[in-house]
């Protein structure tokens, strides 16, 4: 099996905190759409399985219209496909959108709520309102839609355990499929990171966010939610399967400017660069050049991660016996700590350490 990610780096406005690559919409969109097609069409030869998975990220896909998606969709390889996921935003959602939606090859819906309180969207920038972005689910629902994912964010500027805990109960109350819950994280570059710089906010503590994940892990447990992921929380067989591919090293194609991709042995990028992108053809794909001991440390990260952690075995046999020796000898200190569960060959860090993980991961990296 393999997957295909599709970025579409056009927004209607740059949220405050965001540094993925996205730029406002404006004429390239067509041009873009159409190199799309072509870059595709050059590179389809690089997944040697068949597509299971497609994922159109960005960005928002969902800011370019009904039209272009349209065009889009209609080239793309679907005849395998089993998860096919789009990322909207609440704004762009009405009747007729979503009627396209769930009579097209589309079937789960990632949205981007963030937050259930209009201050603190306001601050950091969304578009949408509180009461907006339940309208935009309940028009989901109401047209057919039966797969749908929720993005939230906590530790934002003003939000208190409170307003926190109000948001993730208004959320769970709509009974989506899938749940994301994501630490702001200031970005070197962002709009946010120079207003916190500038004294404009003060960033929400350590115990402040320990105590907002505990709610969160707790909340969605209590809700019928296995937590497979540090961020990821899904009712059953809900589970992001695009999302999961790259957490198992499954070949995927990544198309478009920013897009990664991964076809079993090497990994490549495209350059943040719209109008080359255009001009070139999409031909503008570079090599990112990994040597053995960032191979190994790229799949502890991706691993270790999950809920199913990391198998020694499988490390092996794609490392080697010597890799999968020295991570065992590394681990042994944060076995001894509590941070660290060894059972059956698998390294597993437990979910009231995931906070810490990025610590863990590190002192088993070579």
């Amino acid at each position: 099996m393999a997957g295909i990610y599709i970025h579409i780096p056009f927004c209607h406005s740059k949220c405050a905190y965001c540094d993925f690559f996205s730029r406002p919409i404006n004429r390239d969109i067509d041009g873009y759409i159409e190199t799309l097609h072509k870059e595709y069409e050059r590179r389809k030869y690089e997944l040697a399985e068949p597509v299971t998975t497609v994922y159109l990220g960005g960005g928002t896909p969902s800011s370019v219209g009904v039209g272009n998606l349209e065009k889009l969709i209609k080239w793309l390889p679907l005849d395998n496909v089993t998860e096919f996921t789009i990322e909207v935003n609440p704004e762009d959602i009405d009747p007729p959108t979503a009627r396209f939606l769930a009579e097209s090859p589309v079937n789960r819906v990632s949205m981007g709520v963030q937050s259930l309180d209009d201050e603190e969207l306001r601050f950091i920038g969304r578009r949408h309102s509180a009461s907006q972005a339940l309208d935009a689910y309940r028009t989901l629902r109401e047209n057919g839609i039966d797969n749908i994912s929720l993005d939230l964010i906590f530790g934002l500027p003003g939000q208190s355990v409170g307003s926190w805990e109000k948001t993730l109960e208004r959320t769970l109350a709509l009974a989506p499929d899938h749940l994301s819950g994501y630490s702001l994280m200031l970005e070197e570059g962002t709009r946010l990171r120079a207003m916190r710089d500038s004294g404009k906010f003060k960033e929400a503590d350590d115990e402040t966010i320990e105590r907002m994940y505990m709610l969160l892990c707790e909340k969605t447990a209590k809700a019928g939610f296995s937590h497979y992921e540090i961020s990821n929380f899904a009712r059953e067989s809900r589970q992001s399967l695009h999302n999961s591919s790259y957490w198992n090293l499954t070949p995927y194609l990544g198309l478009g400017t920013g897009a990664h991709s991964y076809d079993g042995f090497v990994r490549r990028y495209n350059p943040w660069n719209i109008k080359k992108y255009i001009e070139t053809g999409g031909e503008i794909e570079e090599t990112d050049e990994e040597d053995f001991a960032g191979k190994v440390n790229d799949y502890l990260l991706i691993r270790l991660r999950t809920a199913e952690g990391l198998s020694l075995n499988e490390t092996e046999a794609l490392f080697g016996a010597g890799t999968a020796d020295t991570v065992r000898r590394q681990a042994r200190k944060s076995i001894m700590a509590g941070s660290l569960i060894y059972e059956k060959e698998r390294l597993i860090i437990p979910p009231e350490k995931w906070l810490i993980s990025d610590s863990v991961i590190s002192d088993l990296m070579l």
